[in-house]
């Protein structure tokens, strides 16, 4: 075998070693949500807050999350879908509400006046920021935050990890990094965290 010809066999072998690690390291099915180290149960739940399933499904998710307790950690993580127009900035007012401790409750409001904002063709700044009053925040403080870049990119991080998990739509659910299939009713997430737990 010719000089060259043993030379192009090793780069050949190096790039299929390559490639072959490049493939498993980039696996994605179950990337997003270890189990804890203490044997609890982890929930993630990508949401677009302009999504109707996403309304849908959060009294369900409170239900469990107030029936767990402790035992299981809900995280809730933004996936705003670029065809909604209002969906980037209402992950950033509530990155911005939960810059003062108001996280969840703006997702409350959020969920529970979807129907009046989340269509609608102008700027829905001016609603957002009435949540903000409506939860006692610090209107100079929120106000700022929503044109924080930090926030902003802060959702949109959150965005590419999920779609590298394997998110396409909205809601989709990973209980201890294994995707949720089917109809993410409160039965089935319950049914998969009983699982999980066991």
């Amino acid at each position: 075998m010719s000089k060259n010809a043993r030379l192009s066999l090793i780069i050949v072998a190096v790039v299929a070693v390559v490639v072959a690690g490049f493939f498993l390291f980039n696996r994605n099915d179950t990337t997003a949500a270890p189990q804890s180290a203490d044997g609890r149960v982890t929930v993630v739940e990508y949401l677009d807050l302009s999504c109707p399933a996403c309304a849908a499904t959060y009294p369900g998710v409170e239900k469990l999350r107030a029936e767990y307790g402790d035992r299981v950690t809900f995280d809730v993580r933004h996936f705003p879908i670029p065809s909604h127009r209002h969906s980037e900035l209402a992950a950033v007012a509530v990155e911005a509400a939960g810059a003062q401790g108001k996280r969840d409750d703006m997702f409350r409001l959020m969920f529970d006046a979807q129907q009046e904002w989340a269509g609608q063709q102008t700027s829905q700044r001016a609603a957002f920021t009435g949540f903000a009053q409506q939860l006692g925040l610090d209107q100079a403080a929120f106000d700022q935050a929503l044109d924080d870049p930090a926030l902003r990119d802060r959702v949109l991080a959150q965005r590419a990890e999920g779609s590298k998990a394997g998110v396409t739509g909205t809601p989709t659910f990973f209980v201890n990094g294994t995707k949720f299939k089917g109809t993410p009713s409160y039965d089935g997430l319950k049914a998969a965290i009983d699982k999980a737990l066991s």
